[in-house]
């Protein structure tokens, strides 16, 4: 990735630990703020990798849901 890729997708990073920690959502309103006030290239390169990772997390959940009943279907039949 280039650096405003790199910058941005750390700062998501940092943004879904802080509101997972807190359930502050409205900071992200408030660094988009921040950031499209100054560069709409990191204002959008953060919000896709905000909505890339949450994504991901959102998937990765279903998926590991999906493979618990799986498991559980399974040991309910033998």
């Amino acid at each position: 990735m280039g650096v405003t890729e790199d910058l941005a997708d750390d700062l998501a990073l940092k943004v879904i630990e802080y509101v997972d920690a807190t359930g502050d959502e409205a900071i992200i309103s408030q660094l988009v703020g921040v950031l499209g006030a100054t560069s709409q290239t990191a204002e959008e390169a953060f919000l896709t990798s905000l909505r890339v990772r949450r994504a991901n997390i959102k998937a990765r959940a279903l998926l590991a849901e999906k493979i618990k009943a799986f498991k559980a279907s399974q040991s309910v039949e033998t």
